[in-house]
């Protein structure tokens, strides 16, 4: 009876901690981006956070997912790049609106320009692929140019998944790519710090959610079995982090020649 007892209250705890983690992976990727999107609209400065973070997360989110088509991995791993890439469009979004509103004498920035010089707001470029200014690659003034350029990417790069669906080297490259892509983040932070012998402007707080966060996902994919990929890239994932955090150590308990900063710097990750 104690047996048939304890089984009936195990099993019941057993799916809550299944439900639990699944929720975890699902939406804990995003936890780090909500006080920062906070505090963006409540100071009105997008200065502290780089949208090339959400470049990245974006291209490593979208290969995911295609990777899924060709692969299937767990649900929650799945769920978890949409809320990832709806999230980072709402950060673009803010970040743009700041942005456009704080310049002074804004010029009109498109992903598709009717012509490589700038334009102003008063009369919006004509759009045309083919003048595609690489000068103002993602450092555009309209959101939609944003969309445009995502909307481009992943219906190239979905074509492409599509013709070569059938190769199962195509499809594990495409899964490497997804997961290597977003073990990349921290790489640039990680050279800016030892570029400026300093971490100053980063925030340690978000390093070290980067670091819990990243580390309970490696353990989830160890657990349940993810695709080789998932598990190489978050371990690689987590070690950038601890190198980060170990710079921190570094350049505070020994610092290095100061280096003066001209304006708010900006990590390739949230600040």
């Amino acid at each position: 009876m104690e047996a048939g007892g304890l089984e009936w209250l195990l099993v019941p705890m057993q799916q809550l901690v299944s439900w639990g983690a699944a929720g975890a992976m699902v939406f804990g990727g995003v936890v780090p981006y909500i006080p920062q999107y906070r505090d963006i609209r409540r100071t009105q400065n997008a200065e502290g956070f780089s949208t090339y973070v959400c470049l990245v997360l974006l291209v490593a989110n979208i290969l995911r997912i295609l990777f899924w088509f060709g692969r299937h991995f767990e649900s929650p791993l799945l769920w978890q790049s949409i809320i990832m890439i709806i999230t980072m469009l709402l950060m673009l979004k803010l970040c743009t609106e700041v942005r456009v509103s704080n310049e002074l004498n804004i010029k009109r920035r498109s992903f598709a320009a009717a012509d490589s010089k700038d334009e102003e707001i008063k009369a919006p470029p004509k759009r045309s692929y083919l003048d595609f200014d690489l000068n103002y690659f993602w450092h555009w003034s309209k959101f939609t140019d944003y969309v445009q350029c995502v909307l481009t990417f992943t219906g190239v790069t979905g074509y492409i998944t599509y013709l070569w669906l059938d190769s199962s080297l195509f499809v594990e490259t495409l899964g490497f790519l997804a997961v290597f892509t977003e073990a990349m983040l921290g790489v640039p932070q990680l050279y800016r710090n030892y570029q400026n012998r300093s971490t100053e402007g980063m925030s340690v707080k978000m390093v070290l959610m980067w670091t819990s966060g990243d580390t309970f996902k490696t353990v989830y994919f160890i657990l349940n079995q993810a695709p080789f990929q998932f598990s190489i890239c978050g371990l690689l994932q987590v070690f950038v982090d601890i190198a980060i955090l170990f710079q921190v150590y570094l350049y505070s308990s020994y610092p290095q020649k100061p280096v003066s900063h001209t304006a708010h710097p900006a990590s390739t990750k949230a600040l």
